[in-house]
């Protein structure tokens, strides 16, 4: 479960906090009026690369020289 805290109560003990978010991983929540407004949490890297992640996400061309009639533009339309 996540820690709630204060802002005035983070200020007072955030390198505390911090300690203790590296250490077990609970993120702490922070909250303005009681309203939450700031989660802080542990660092975790992607685990692949970033061309990885974009791997498949682009469409295949087959022709992309092949001239476009003005009828192909769903816009004009």
């Amino acid at each position: 479960m996540q820690e709630s805290i204060s802002k005035s109560e983070f200020k007072a003990r955030a390198l505390e906090l911090f300690r203790m978010v590296e250490t077990s991983g609970q993120a702490v929540i922070v909250t303005d009026h009681g309203k939450p407004t700031i989660e802080v949490k542990k660092f975790r890297p992607i685990a692949r690369p970033p061309l990885e992640v974009l791997k498949g996400s682009a469409k295949e061309y087959s022709s992309p020289t092949d001239p476009v009639g003005i009828d192909d533009w769903a816009a004009l339309s």
